[in-house]
């Protein structure tokens, strides 16, 4: 009986409930390996693992924290990677050396930090540019406010599921923070400019 895709919200879901450890005292590895004529089932299987705030140490070589909720996702991709006609071994690491394990730390570190990079990229060349854009030819209506307020969710949506799985407090997460705050209160300003030109003077 197949188990079927691993959908995003259960993956976001496994990885919500947990404590954060700066540096784990066990990690979980997955080694796998799908058809090599299948591109989509391989980006299947890394879709899911990144999903989890997986870091991949090669390829088809993923590693995670070793907790219940990440030990019950990874089987989860297990069960994926079988249906997809592939194979995997799951281990459970321990007594690792500092250099091994500050490897995977940094990893964690460096991969979650180019997340928050890009939401602040997304902040400061999209978002803003885009209220400035509407400001400029004076486009002040509620539909395009509604645009703009449905690209702030999905910022704010973006930026808890980075928070989410990022194991090792990276760098950043301030700093996006603040970006995604600063874009709320500029779509906050420009609907009350869309108001004044449109129903103030009413």
């Amino acid at each position: 009986m197949g188990c079927g895709p691993v959908s995003a919200d259960n993956l976001s879901g496994m990885a919500t409930r947990r404590t954060k450890a700066k540096s784990p005292e066990s990690w979980l590895l997955l080694i796998y390996k799908v058809p090599s004529e299948s591109s989509r089932a391989r980006v299947a299987v890394w879709r899911d693992l990144k999903r989890l705030g997986g870091f991949y140490v090669q390829q088809a070589v993923c590693v995670l924290p070793d907790r219940d909720e990440l030990r019950a996702g990874m089987e989860k991709v297990r069960e994926r990677v079988t249906e997809l006609g592939g194979s995997s071994v799951f281990l459970t690491l321990t007594d690792l050396d500092d250099d091994a394990r500050e490897q995977f730390v940094e990893g964690f570190r460096v991969q979650s930090a180019k997340e928050y990079a890009e939401i602040v990229e997304e902040c400061e060349t999209k978002f803003v540019k885009e209220i400035e854009f509407e400001r400029f030819r004076e486009n002040y209506t509620f539909e395009e406010a509604e645009e703009i307020r449905q690209d702030l969710e999905k910022l704010r949506r973006w930026l808890a599921k980075v928070e989410d799985r990022d194991w090792m407090d990276a760098d950043g997460k301030e700093l996006a923070r603040a970006k995604v705050a600063d874009c709320e209160r500029l779509l906050e300003e420009f609907e009350a400019d869309v108001y004044e030109r449109t129903e103030g003077t009413v």
